[in-house]
């Protein structure tokens, strides 16, 4: 049985060229920096994270077909037990397109949250 012990959101953008790859990595590192997990050993007494924790991650983006989720994935810590999920959401919006920056001219915001839970 899995116990959640910690939810966490973050925000993702590509200024330029609407890459979510991009944006979702940045989504996740975003969420996973807002994570400091040392009530794992401290109160929950976990002694081998990365075998004993579960992470859950869901990822929303304006063009999930674009999205290369197992790159996005390496934004994360190398946990074993990750499972994730792309949904439908984000949002894309009109910036300026600046050819050395990339192709053209559309913010991509992707959003991510990740759940963090001991395995029992």
């Amino acid at each position: 049985m899995k116990k959640r012990f910690i939810v966490e959101f973050g925000t993702g953008a590509d200024l330029h060229g609407g890459n979510v790859t991009k944006a979702a990595g940045k989504a996740l590192r975003d969420a996973i920096s807002h994570c400091c997990l040392s009530g794992l050993t401290e109160v929950a007494n976990v002694k081998d994270a990365v075998n004993n924790l579960s992470i859950e991650v869901k990822i929303a983006t304006p063009n999930k077909e674009a999205l290369n989720l197992e790159e996005a994935l390496k934004s994360l810590p190398p946990y074993r037990n990750i499972t994730a999920e792309v949904v439908d959401g984000g949002m894309t919006v009109r910036g300026t397109h600046a050819p050395s920056l990339g192709e053209g001219d559309t913010i991509t915001i992707v959003n991510a949250a990740i759940t963090v839970c001991i395995n029992d």
